[in-house]
């Protein structure tokens, strides 16, 4: 086709549209009642003040990622390009709520002082992730795909699919009817009747089947009250600058970059490998870019009042496979202004049962963990496996974590007789505490040392190794908290393999050449 026509918006976008709408719509339906609720921020704050800062935070990276969609098309001539996905970060939610703003409400009694060190928290993370500019395409040059695609993929299942699939069969009436319409459109690639995509499909039918079931008195999953609570909220909200953000103690500051460091490298690294899973699936867009807006992104939605940084989804093939291009996003980020703007977050949720939406989001868990093995060489596949464990060993220590507390047991303060009953029954949590800290990062060191030395690359397999034993020398990944020596054994194992390694290497340099150029994307090419 001609550049003349390229479109902003084709059938397929219906289908991702509700996918990234309603996934968004959620989170930051769960935004709202965390600070409501957990922080007690006052409600005039949250719809007039964090949210409208969402309502421009949010839309700007759609925006962005929706230009560069468009500009790509025009360039390759091509109606196929699908936008980057863009929304509020899920591990950064939960992060400031309960590790920044939570903890302060509770040892000062000022939820003002709790929320102003948020917005600082989410500037901060904004500027880590604007360093990506400078180093990021270097990191990509030199880091396989099998490493990065596979990390993604741990993601993708354990913080993605799974909890999905558990919500699908707690209500399966609804949930797994949904479920098999997706897979039959989007998969099987059959129609359904009058042409509704599947996204409308089973928000329709979901939506049917609940108020039907509470109407008739067999269930109660929707409720007419909680459409009544949320349309009081209805209401226009600007967004203006918090010019007193820094008006806190000094001191308070510091302590932050504990979490903003690890928190940033994990937003960095994220996208990385979904600018990889985007290049794999025939959009090559340009990293920095990419970076620049998610940055810049999280430091304006801080100066206007939201301490929630914005992310890239990963799923890039996952909307695509959906028949998603450039109009998905771009309205996304469109009508999530709107909803912002006039504090109606909640109404939809409450019209729409979750339970019937959630199978979009095990349907893009499956298809990113389905990239890493077909993006990949199948030798590598080892290394993909290797990527993938740490994201699922971080899932099982949040499910150990979550039984605990409801036990009334603090994961940080696990008695020894309760620790020693959990060893006996197979559940090893020192190891899975270790072994998941810093999933994304560490799952991206031990795949790309995997990978290197499948292909003899001792050389390379050092370099990963030495870098993997600094970051855990720092706690970025095999640790439960940034500190100085975080985990001896873990960083000592890692040496002395990074030290085996320059063996290796050297000796097979008697009969080749050590070769220090960008193999990592050869090799998988």
């Amino acid at each position: 086709m001609s550049n003349n026509n390229i479109k902003l918006w084709v059938a397929g976008d219906i289908n991702a549209f509700f996918g990234l709408f309603t996934n968004v719509l959620v989170n930051t339906i769960v935004i709202t009642g965390l600070c409501l609720y957990v922080v007690n921020i006052p409600s005039e704050t949250v719809y007039s003040q964090i949210l409208p800062a969402m309502g421009i935070a949010f839309p700007l990276g759609n925006l962005v990622y929706a230009y560069m969609a468009y500009k790509l098309a025009k360039k390759e001539n091509r109606s196929d390009v699908t936008a980057m996905p863009y929304g509020p970060s899920v591990p950064h939610i939960f992060i400031v709520v309960f590790v920044i703003m939570l903890p302060t409400v509770l040892l000062y009694n000022d939820w003002l002082l709790a929320y102003k060190l948020g917005l600082i928290w989410c500037m901060l993370i904004g500027l880590i992730v604007l360093l990506g500019v400078i180093i990021g395409p270097t990191i990509r040059k030199y880091t396989p795909r099998a490493a990065m695609l596979g990390s993604l993929a741990g993601v993708g299942l354990a913080f993605i699919a799974l909890r999905p699939y558990f919500q699908i069969f707690e209500t399966a009436w609804i949930g797994l009817i949904c479920f098999m319409l997706i897979l039959i459109n989007w998969v099987g690639g059959i129609k359904l009747p009058f042409n509704i995509p599947g996204g409308m499909a089973i928000v329709i039918i979901g939506s049917i089947l609940a108020w039907g079931a509470t109407a008739m008195g067999y269930s109660n999953i929707m409720s007419t009250t909680m459409v009544e609570e949320a349309s009081n909220h209805f209401s226009l909200y600007l967004p203006s600058i918090m010019f007193d953000v820094f008006d806190v103690p000094a001191d308070l500051i510091g302590p932050l970059l504990i979490t903003a460091i690890p928190l940033g490298i994990l937003n960095f690294t994220e996208i990385l490998n979904n600018v990889e899973s985007a290049s794999v699936a025939g959009d090559k867009y340009n990293l920095r870019t990419v970076m620049a807006a998610d940055g810049i992104g999280a430091i304006v939605g801080a100066m206007l009042g939201s301490p929630f940084p914005p992310a890239v989804y990963i799923g890039h093939l996952g909307w695509k496979a959906m028949g998603g291009r450039i109009g998905y996003s771009l309205a996304t980020g469109i009508v999530m202004s709107i909803l912002c703007f006039l504090g109606i977050t909640s109404l939809l949720l409450a019209l729409i049962p979750l339970v019937a939406i959630v199978p979009i989001l095990l349907f893009i868990g499956l298809v990113i963990g389905a990239q890493a093995f077909q993006a990949c060489p199948r030798r590598h596949a080892p290394a993909v496996i290797l990527a993938i464990i740490p994201s699922v060993t971080e899932w099982a220590k949040t499910q150990i974590d979550g039984a605990l507390g409801a036990a009334g047991v603090m994961s940080n303060a696990i008695p020894d007789n309760v620790m020693a009953a959990m060893a006996n029954s197979g559940v090893l949590y020192n190891g899975i505490a270790i072994g998941g800290g810093g999933a994304i990062l560490a799952g991206l060191m031990i795949g790309a040392i995997t990978v290197f030395i499948m292909e003899r690359a001792f050389n390379w397999a050092a370099v990963y190794s030495f870098i993997a034993a600094a970051l855990s020398f720092f706690g970025f990944i095999h640790g439960t908290s940034l500190a100085i020596n975080a985990n001896f054994p873990v960083t000592f194992a890692y040496t002395i393999c990074g030290l085996a390694f320059v063996y290796l290497a050297f000796a097979e340099s008697k009969n080749k050449p050590i070769s220090w150029q960008p193999i990592a994307q050869e090799l998988d090419d």
